[in-house]
């Protein structure tokens, strides 16, 4: 698909959730030139240390890492986050019960927090074996569209939805319920080592590959099309500074027919909102799925936790028609939350506190090894896809996002990754071997956090090596390039990326 242009163009580039002052044309040019490519490598750019800009925070060497407010944020704004915090780490019961603004649980669930997912508000994890809890990882289920399963009136639409739930499962499989309710069942997975990579100087590395299953089926078989589509929960920081990232910024990275031959073809994800009734740029999710942060929260708390909010309107989450038990289930819907299980300014202060997770500083910038780790990435071609910098929107209603020069390396474009992290899952207009560029802010420290290294979608990667080497279909060049690195180039570029 390419870039939309006319009236589609308009309606992304217009950005109805932000409050925008327009750039000058001074401005313009002072952002090209502080995001322009490095010229040398022998030393740090400008301001690369912080890489939130001023929403960067100091680096700490906890499990707490991810989880400091930025250190823009006024005191009100603290006690906002502080609040989110509370409601962001909140155990959900079932409904009814005593605490009515925190009730309404389930019926059928994945978790019963948002932290349970988003561990220290850094990655999930994967399971290690049949046995193990998937935990914080969810299950996404679809097969193809058809007319039949878009339902009536949504032929305008059909382009935005991607795939059609699972008749029996839905949109996304439930492994626990509340009392009464079957699960829908348990996710199972095994690793698979059946491939060893040998690299220059001899280091061998084995990739494992998982073999997801769905076991104890409480509702029938699953239909014969539906895939799976595993995702570990992904890291939290400076998802508010990615929202204020100018949406022509991202698109000028956009390439989709690999108009200057480089083998990478990246393009947006333009999404519809539900929230605006409008397409827009997807910036969130493995997919690019999601236009906003506050859409991104009631996704999950719908889908996660099966909480209704004013976006996600129905307490009974996922469940489908086929599951009546689920359906005729008691909800916490009531007046005092607005008729809803999560009350819009509850909404608001969870979608603030996600937005609002400081991103650390780095260390080493300076370093030797990391700056000829460096330039080992600009010369891979990794930055093609991994931008290092943009700098945000200049915002009259979020100050604390307003103005900044920030590096998430990311382009936040979809890429086919070739058919190795292929899922068969498309969502909205992604196919199921495209996946938005990841950002890179807090590689370092996503293992520190998160108390073990897994990295790439749904967890597979034990290191950063393996994670690398996992790439294909666009990033098939960058891979090899990597895969032929001498030790110690191969190293620096490693030093490097643990540094971001």
């Amino acid at each position: 698909m390419a870039a939309p242009d006319g009236d589609g163009m308009q309606a992304i580039l217009s950005e109805p959730h932000l409050d925008i002052v327009p750039r000058t044309e001074a401005e313009a040019a002072r952002v090209a030139a502080v995001t322009a490519p490095p010229e040398r490598f022998d030393t740090a750019q400008r301001f690369e240390a912080n890489p939130g800009g001023a929403a960067t925070v100091r680096r700490r060497d906890d499990n707490a890492a991810f989880s400091l407010p930025q250190d823009n944020l006024t005191f009100a704004q603290q006690a906002d986050f502080a609040v989110g915090n509370g409601l962001f780490e909140r155990l959900w019961v079932t409904a009814p019960a005593s605490t009515l603004a925190s009730d309404g649980l389930g019926p059928m669930f994945n978790v019963r927090s948002c932290q349970d997912c988003h561990i220290k508000d850094g990655r999930g994890h994967a399971p290690v074996d049949a046995a193990d809890d998937a935990g914080s990882l969810v299950v996404r289920l679809g097969r193809p569209l058809t007319r039949d399963a878009a339902g009536e009136g949504m032929d305008d639409l059909r382009r935005y939805l991607g795939a059609a739930p699972d008749p029996v499962y839905g949109h996304q499989f439930s492994d626990d319920a509340n009392a009464g309710i079957a699960r829908e069942g348990r996710v199972e997975v095994t690793w698979i080592e059946d491939e060893t990579v040998t690299l220059p100087g001899g280091e061998a590395v084995t990739l494992r590959r998982p073999e997801w299953r769905l076991a104890d089926l409480a509702y029938g078989a699953l239909a014969p099309d539906t895939a799976l589509s595993p995702r570990v929960a992904p890291q939290m920081i400076g998802l508010g500074l990615v929202e204020a990232i100018p949406a022509a910024d991202i698109l000028a990275h956009a390439d989709p027919d690999d108009a200057d031959g480089d083998g990478i073809s990246g393009r947006p994800h333009v999404v519809w909102s539900p929230e605006y009734d409008r397409p827009m740029l997807g910036r969130f999710g493995v997919r690019a799925t999601t236009p906003t942060l506050r859409q991104q929260s009631a996704d999950a708390f719908n889908a996660d936790m099966g909480l209704s909010t004013p976006l996600r309107p129905d307490p009974a989450g996922d469940c489908t028609e086929a599951q009546a038990a689920c359906r005729a289930a008691p909800d916490g819907a009531d007046a005092e939350q607005g008729g809803f299980e999560v009350a819009g300014d509850s909404l608001d202060l969870v979608a603030f506190y996600s937005g609002t997770l400081g991103v650390p500083r780095r260390e080493g910038v300076e370093d030797p090894q990391v700056l000829r780790g460096k330039q080992v990435f600009h010369e891979a071609q990794c930055s093609a896809c991994h931008v290092p910098s943009f700098v945000t929107h200049r915002l009259e209603d979020r100050p604390e996002h307003s103005f900044q020069l920030v590096w998430p390396y990311s382009d936040f474009l979809l890429h086919d990754m070739g058919p190795g992290l292929a899922d068969g899952l498309p969502a909205g207009q992604a196919t199921g071997a495209e996946w938005r560029t990841a950002p890179l802010w807090g590689l370092g420290l996503s293992a520190q956090v998160a108390g073990q290294a897994e990295y790439l979608h749904d967890g597979r990667a034990r290191s950063i090596t393996e994670a690398i080497l996992w790439h294909g279909g666009e990033a098939q060049g960058p891979r090899d390039h990597f895969a032929a690195l001498e030790p110690e180039d191969r190293a620096d570029l490693i030093a490097f990326l643990e540094s971001l």
